[in-house]
This record gives C-alpha cells, sequence and structure tokens, in this order.
C-alpha cells in the first residue's frame, strides 16, 4: 500500500518551529526523487559541469582546518569519482593530492547556481512535505564529499537548518547555544552567516582550551534516507564517514534573522576595518572563501544601514498586521513604537527557551522522530584526543519513550545578557599561556565582536536610531 509518512506537512513545521534540540526525521522522503541523487547519478546530470572541490589534509591536528588554509581544485564529478574509487589519476586536476594524504569536498553548492539551466530538477527535493509550501531544490544547497571531508566546528547566524541525507554517512557532534562561551568562538575567518569556534572539537587541545570540556556534546550519525534538524545556533562539526557522502539542506527564516542581521552588519564593520587596516594586501588570510562580497567601508556601512531599515520595516509591517488581525486602528501607537526596542531585545532570551517541549506536552518523540542525545562517555587526554564512535544505534529506539522523557524538559537558559556574564565569556576566550603578553588585532576582535557584545551594540544602535526612522 501506499507509505504513510509519520507526520503530516503541518505537524512537522509545527515541531520544526517549536523544539529546540536537533532530531532525525525518519521515513519523510521515501517519495522524494532526489532519494536516489546518488554522486554517479549526480556526475551523470552535470555532465562536464565545473565545480569547485575543496582540498584538505587527513590530519590529526589540534588545531581546526579552517577553509582558509585549504586548497582548491576545479574540477567535474566524474574527475572526482575517478580520483577518489580508483586511486589510480595521475593527471588531470586532482593529481597533485595524494588520496591516502588529503580529502576533497564540493560544499555550499547552491542548487540555483549549479543546476541554472536544469531548473526542473528543483521539484525533486520538496521541503514542503516539512510545512513549507513552495520550497525545493531552488532554496537548497548541495554537498559532496570523500572520506574525510568536513565542515569545522561553527554555528550559524542566521535560521535553522533542515539537512537531508542521500548518499553515505555523515557524523555530526552538535553544542546548544549555551555552551557558546566553552567553544571559544571566533569571527576570523570572518563569513557573515557563521561564527568559528577555535576548537578541532575531534582533537581538542585541553591545556589551551580548558573550558570545552563541560561542554555538552550531542553525536549522531546520519545514514541515507534521513533528515536532521538542527535548530537555530546550535554549534556543529560535520565529517563524511564513508568513501563518497551527499548531502542536501536548506536554512529555514526564522523572525530572529531580522535582528541577526543587525549584529551581523556591525561585526562585518568592524572585523573589515580593522584587518584590511592591519594589512590592506591579503583579505585572504582573514576573509572566508565564501565570502566574495566588496568588504569596502562604504559598501559595509550601507549594508548596515539596509539591516537597520529592514529591520523596522519588518517590525512596522508586524504591527500593522497584527492590529488588523485584532479589527483595531491599522497604525501603531507612538507608544507601540517606541517598544520596538524592547520587542527585539526579547527575541534571544525567548529563543532559549522557545521550542524545549514542554513536560506537560506530549512528547513528538517515537520511530518518525528521534531525538539527538548527549553523549557523556567521553575521555579526553591532556594533549587533545578523545574522538570516539557513534554508530547511529540511538536511532533503533522503536518508541522513543524512554528517550523523548529524558529531552523533553526544558532547556537551560542560554547565557545571561548580563555585563558578568559578557566578561566571563570574554575572559574564557583568552588563552592561558602566562608569557603571551602581546595583544594582536585578532585578541581585539574576540572581544570587539563577540556575539554577547554585538548583541548589546545592535540593541543599543536600534534605540538610538528608532525616533528618527520611524517619526
Amino acid at each position: 500500500g501506499e507509505h504513510v509518512k509519520p507526520f503530516t506537512p503541518e505537524k512537522a513545521k509545527e515541531i520544526i518551529m517549536s523544539l529546540q534540540q536537533p532530531a532525525i526525521f525518519c521515513n519523510m522522503v521515501c517519495d522524494w526523487p532526489s532519494r536516489h541523487w546518488n554522486a554517479t547519478h549526480l556526475s551523470e546530470v552535470l555532465r562536464g559541469k565545473q565545480m569547485r572541490f575543496r582540498m584538505g589534509m587527513k590530519s590529526i591536528s589540534t588545531v581546526p582546518q579552517f577553509e582558509t588554509t585549504c586548497s582548491y581544485v576545479e574540477a567535474t564529478l566524474e574527475e572526482f569519482l575517478s580520483w577518489n574509487c580508483d586511486y589510480s589519476s595521475l593527471s588531470g586536476p586532482f593529481r597533485d593530492y595524494d588520496h591516502s594524504k588529503f580529502w576533497a569536498y564540493a560544499d555550499y553548492k547552491y542548487f540555483i547556481s549549479l543546476f541554472e539551466d536544469k531548473t526542473d530538477i528543483f521539484q525533486d527535493v520538496k521541503w514542503s512535505d516539512f510545512g513549507f509550501p513552495g520550497r525545493n531544490g531552488r532554496e537548497s544547497t548541495l554537498w559532496i564529499g570523500s572520506l574525510g571531508s568536513h565542515t569545522p566546528c561553527h554555528l550559524d547566524s542566521y535560521g535553522c537548518n533542515l539537512v537531508f541525507q542521500v548518499q553515505g554517512r555523515k557524523r555530526w557532534h552538535l553544542f546548544p547555544p549555551e555552551d557558546t562561551p566553552l567553544l571559544y568562538p571566533t569571527r576570523i575567518p570572518y563569513e557573515e552567516s557563521s561564527v568559528f569556534s577555535k576548537i578541532n572539537v575531534v582533537n581538542p587541545d585541553l591545556k589551551r582550551f580548558p573550558e570545552f570540556r563541560k561542554a555538552q556534546r550531542h553525536t549522531v550519525t546520519l545514514s541515507p534516507g534521513q533528515v536532521l534538524f538542527v535548530p537555530r545556533h546550535w554549534w556543529h562539526y560535520v565529517e563524511s564517514i564513508d568513501p563518497v557522502t551527499v548531502s542536501i539542506n536548506s536554512w529555514i527564516e526564522l523572525e530572529e534573522d531580522h535582528l541577526a542581521r543587525v549584529e551581523e552588519a556591525i561585526t562585518r564593520m568592524l572585523v573589515c576595518a580593522l584587518k584590511t587596516a592591519e594589512n590592506p594586501q591579503n583579505t585572504r588570510a582573514w576573509l572566508n572563501p565564501t565570502e566574495v562580497e566588496e568588504t569596502s567601508h562604504e559598501v559595509n556601512c550601507h549594508y548596515l544601514n539596509g539591516a537597520v531599515s529592514a529591520l523596522f520595516d519588518h517590525y512596522r509591517t508586524s504591527k500593522v498586521r497584527e492590529t488588523q488581525a485584532l479589527g483595531t486602528n491599522t497604525e501603531p501607537t507612538k507608544e507601540e513604537e517606541l517598544n520596538v526596542n524592547s520587542h527585539m531585545g526579547q527575541t534571544y532570551s525567548q529563543n532559549s527557551t522557545k521550542g524545549a517541549v514542554k513536560p506537560e506536552t506530549a512528547s513528538p518523540f517515537g520511530p518518525g522522530l528521534v531525538p539527538v542525545t548527549q553523549r557523556s562517555e567521553e575521555q579526553y587526554s591532556e594533549g587533545g584526543g578523545g574522538l570516539f564512535e557513534c554508530d547511529g544505534k540511538d536511532l533503533d529506539d522503536k518508541d522513543g519513550e524512554q528517550i523523548g522523557k529524558l529531552h523533553c524538559a526544558r532547556r537551560h537558559q542560554m547565557i545571561s545578557h548580563s555585563e558578568d556574564a559578557i566578561m566571563e565569556q570574554i575572559a574564557s576566550n583568552r588563552t592561558t599561556a602566562p608569557s603571551k603578553t602581546f595583544i594582536s588585532t585578532d585578541d581585539l576582535l574576540d572581544c570587539l565582536v563577540n556575539p554577547q557584545v554585538t548583541r548589546i551594540v545592535a540593541q543599543l544602535l536600534i534605540q538610538g536610531r528608532m525616533c528618527c526612522h520611524l517619526f
């Protein structure tokens, strides 16, 4: 008979917009044509299409392998498969990369660019099954990697994430937003939408980053046919653990993104100003390769003003809709407009508990939705190490009842926005070497664009511009 999916689109969206912990959706994509998009199939669809592969070292260093330290190769999928599968290719774009020492990753490949002359293929991805009508491949990104390919630990500034695993398996290491101080955040390399961790979370240097011991690591091995939900601001490190992996993802926009864009514009202006002044001739040393927009001060000022204007426009429109729905005056009062700052400022404190499944609410977990659990058995040596296996057995629980009970309580509140909490987080970013007295530009930026600091700066900026912008 016809396969019945465990959740209707409406219920799936309700879960996505309310749950605040990572979870695996099972049996939701069995009828998607993209279920069969393995790398061989895609190489035929994209025959002759050049794409950029990021080349990284298969190493066990305690230092994260950021994208700025990788090499890049322009190649077709056929050439990638030849290099990756038979190891015999001594010519072509991969000839300088020994397969035993390097991995390759075609990451962040937006469908709209990759399949620009094959737009019908967008319909093979049906995010509408998760409650987002009309959302398909047009709003999606493709990832193809070899064994060992990975993204360094980071959080996404905007939205939440749905990730569909098509071929091979990927291991995900996730950490909740309240662990941000323990992950030692940095904006170098700079990318507008990403905050990176200074730590290689699979081989951490605990002498330099001792607070990481307290981090709440959640792990899962994502297998073909499964869809991972990554809530807003959850840190994640993702690695391919099979010879070839193919994934499709889509970032879902959230209400909180409007304020986040102001914070990101502030960060962009400060990072670009200081780093460009430090070395005008070498932006590649600090600018992530995915960041291709112009970084001049004039452009960044325009970007900041646009983000602030968009936030006020969104708030004004929201208030009009709200008053229309209530059948009252459609024009916001001055008192209501003056509350815009407090309204936007509450976004983050509300988001810290928003999505936690309330104890009195029936657990959504079961065969169709399995929570990603925290691992407590991890042991580290002083010099790093501690990588452990996760074979996905946590997805085998039939009814999910016991797992659900462990994760239905409200999550801890995110770190307080008080000055004490900010100072504690800034202090945690300092290295422990007492002999290091030189303060670099990066050290200063770690304080100036600390996520907690930019949040307060954004709120002060909004408050200062309220009257002249709204009236």
